[in-house]
């Protein structure tokens, strides 16, 4: 490391445009291609995954990803002449608009049923050419501006569907200057120095916006879920400015020892910087440990958000230590550069607000543990009504025109109109069809069912589809017992007798087969990633403690944050409030990628704890004057990365999108735990109470381990340039 550090900063110039070049290439690179992501979660296999695989054969235009255009009239009906005139003219200017290929409208042909029975509400369905896709939020925009320019007058128009929607999110990232303009203000209270509060940032935009223009261009080769790239790019952030956050704070401790600038950015790089790529490949681990899920959809995910992390690891230890040696001593304040100029180097000692809190929690281990511990059992109480399932436009933001036009949709249809069901069988001969032909009458007395379309056989009398309309919304539990019920008892007896296997498809069926698979395969999931980072933990500490209570606290983190979004989210606690949408359930694939980043970002917090105390142990075998000493010295700087995570994570509840929006809250809600709670309060109080038990390790085992260190050691003296004893005299 400490040779890398030295090239970056001989050649600093080199360095600097190498990052600009590889920015700039990709980004011309991502220019050129476009993007190619996706929002389709079907799982391949599953009931559903079989209803969709046939529809594409035989029904490919009923698949869904058209849009709908919905009309609502309070004073009159939808038929009255100045209504129709109206909305016939915007039909015929969408049908006219690029990449339509179709509007059908309630007021030709067999569009009755489009019209609402009480003849309020009417909506028209629009066919695409080509794949969603294909089409441009700038073709979106039109028709959503032509529809809607057919309003006023007591006449409500809105625009919705599948497509509308999913082209039709915002794309203005306010949410990231806002997180980044808060990580600056934390950063510049944290340093006092303007030019070291702009080094982390700097460094992470151009490793983030690399990684984040790389994923666009990773869509074109792999399946990518269209929320992943703000995912990285949420992520990458956070660690990428902690990443840096930490190396610097390493350098400006070297400036005030007395190091020339180059000594103090390749000590900095040679201690810290191992302690980042150790940090840094854990998470990245912790990402790609959804790939065990063997799920196409988490594969792009965990591959996209892990390589924006691995590159702001790469830019922490080659284009930060560069640009350290460009600002030079600009790095401190001007207060301690005045201050070194006229004192000379001054030992570092761990006064203030985090040494008294260190010997507090000495002198009330067993109290504040017992209060800890009650803050999380209560934040995870709600995780107990965890309901996975889909969000739909119905989740929107009550401005939204999509949720509108769900709303309207809901209210003159009935809430099923939004998630039909569809029911899809293969035919083999006469028997089967005039059995299919005939399910609709039995359908029609199944409790939960609201409308059955008639049967429908392709062209080559091999597949047929039945529409099902059910009485209630698709998000609701009452729709996916609906869903259970069909398969395990109505449908095998109408297939009795007959070579028939009719499958339910549909939005409902498609999630609460998505889900089932996930809660199936999550305990081998969460058990592979605490596994390897209790391993890990293993090695570095070489103690049997260290990595239980580190499991133990991922889970609490985990459990504690998963209740706050259950609240706000599945229960509605604020959400409308926020701009967050209408509560509903929790999306399937949540619970997977939470626990991936939460498990990185803990072990962050954890090894730069614990390796303070585990230093203090191994020169003092004393316990409690180690845990003291750990939590003074790393609490400040534990406590400031925690910070500027957490305002980068909950910025990001202004984008606008609901998925994103979950991931920000949970992860901003558990990173404050984790360090305010869990790391600063917890963690010190448990290992007061267990004493020298924190360090055992069998002796056979710790023969046959092999010893890695994930941090060197600073030449010298210790990390502070005082003496331990110095440093317990002052905390005590």
């Amino acid at each position: 490391m400490a040779a890398l550090a030295r090239w970056c900063i001989r050649r600093r110039l080199i360095v600097v445009v190498m990052w600009l070049a590889v920015l700039g290439g990709t980004a011309a690179a991502a220019a050129l291609a476009g993007t190619s992501y996706t929002n389709e979660y079907d799982v391949p296999g599953t009931e559903a995954g079989r209803a969709t695989e046939l529809l594409e054969k035989s029904f490919p235009e009923r698949l869904g990803g058209g849009g709908t255009i919905v009309w609502h009239t309070e004073h009159g009906t939808v038929r009255s002449a100045g209504v129709e005139q109206r909305m016939t003219d915007a039909l015929d200017a969408i049908a006219e608009l690029p990449g339509v290929s179709a509007v059908a409208s309630p007021y030709s042909g067999d569009g009755a049923s489009r019209i609402s029975p009480d003849e309020h509400t009417a909506y028209a369905g629009i066919t695409f050419e080509g794949s969603t896709e294909d089409l441009g939020d700038a073709q979106v925009r039109e028709i959503v501006e032509t529809a809607r320019d057919a309003g006023g007058d007591g006449l409500q128009v809105e625009a919705g569907g599948y497509a509308l929607g999913a082209k039709g999110k915002p794309s203005s990232h306010v949410a990231e200057a806002v997180g980044i303009l808060a990580a600056a203000v934390v950063l510049f209270l944290a340093f006092g120095s303007l030019a070291a509060m702009v080094l982390p940032i700097v460094t992470a935009l151009v490793s983030v916006g690399t990684g984040y223009l790389a994923i666009g261009l990773l869509g074109h080769t792999m399946v990518i879920a269209d929320f992943a790239p703000v995912l990285g790019l949420l992520v990458g952030l956070g660690v990428g400015i902690d990443y840096a956050l930490f190396i610097v704070t390493r350098h400006r401790r070297g400036l005030r020892q007395g190091l020339s600038v180059a000594d103090a950015a390749e000590r900095a790089v040679a201690t810290s910087g191992r302690a980042v790529i150790f940090a840094g490949a854990t998470v990245a681990m912790a990402l790609l440990g959804m790939l065990v899920l063997r799920l196409n959809f988490l594969d792009g995910v965990a591959i996209a958000a892990s390589l924006t992390v691995l590159l702001t690891v790469a830019a922490s230890v080659t284009l930060l230590p560069a640009l350290l040696s460009v600002i030079g001593d600009r790095a401190l304040s001007r207060r301690d550069r005045r201050r070194l100029a006229q004192q000379g180097s001054v030992p570092e000692l761990p006064t203030g607000l985090a040494a008294r809190w260190s010997a507090f929690v000495e002198r009330r281990h067993k109290l504040l543990g017992a209060l800890a511990v009650c803050v999380m059992v209560t934040l995870a109480l709600p995780t107990l009504s965890l309901r996975l399932g889909g969000s739909d436009q119905g989740n929107g933001p009550s401005t939204a025109t999509t949720r509108q036009a769900y709303d309207l949709m809901a209210e003159g249809f009935g809430p099923g109109a939004n998630g039909p069901l569809t029911l899809v069988s293969a035919i083999d001969g006469p028997a089967d069809r005039l059995a299919f032909e005939g399910l609709p009458e039995t359908l029609r007395d199944v409790s939960g069912i609201a409308g059955v379309g008639s049967s429908e056989i392709s062209a080559d009398g091999r597949t047929g589809l039945i529409t099902v309309t059910p009485s209630t919304a698709p998000q609701a539990e009452a729709t996916s017992e609906l869903v259970d019920r069909l398969r395990e008892d109505v449908l095998p007896k109408a297939e009795e007798n007959t070579s028939l296997a009719v499958h339910v498809g549909g939005s409902t069926a498609t999630h609460d087969d998505f889900a089932s698979v996930i809660v199936g395969k999550l305990p081998l999931f969460v058990g592979v990633v605490i596994a390897f980072g209790s391993a890990l933990l293993l090695l570095a500490f070489r103690s049997i403690g260290i990595p239980l209570k580190a499991a133990l606290m991922n889970v609490m983190a985990v459990a504690s944050s998963f209740g706050v979004v259950v609240a706000v989210f599945q229960w509605g606690w604020g959400s409308e409030l926020l701009g967050l949408g209408r509560a509903g359930p929790i999306e399937p694939f949540l619970p997977v990628i939470m626990v991936s980043v939460l498990f990185g970002l803990s072990m962050d917090y954890q090894v730069f704890l614990v390796s303070r105390m585990h230093e203090e142990w191994l020169r003092t075998r004393d316990n409690c004057r180690s845990v003291r000493v750990g939590l003074a010295e790393t609490g400040r700087v534990i406590n400031s990365a925690a910070l500027i995570m957490i305002a980068v994570f909950s910025a990001f509840v202004l984008s606008g999108d609901r998925i994103i929006a979950m991931f920000g809250i949970g992860l901003a809600t558990a990173v404050a735990l984790d360090a305010f709670v869990l790391r600063t309060l917890l963690v010190p109080a448990l290992m007061h109470m267990l004493g020298g038990a924190n360090w055992w390790l069998p002796a056979s085992l710790d023969r046959f381990l092999p010893r890695i260190s994930i941090e060197a050691p600073e030449q010298g003296q210790s990390k502070a340039d005082a003496t331990p004893a110095d440093k317990v005299d002052v905390i005590a």
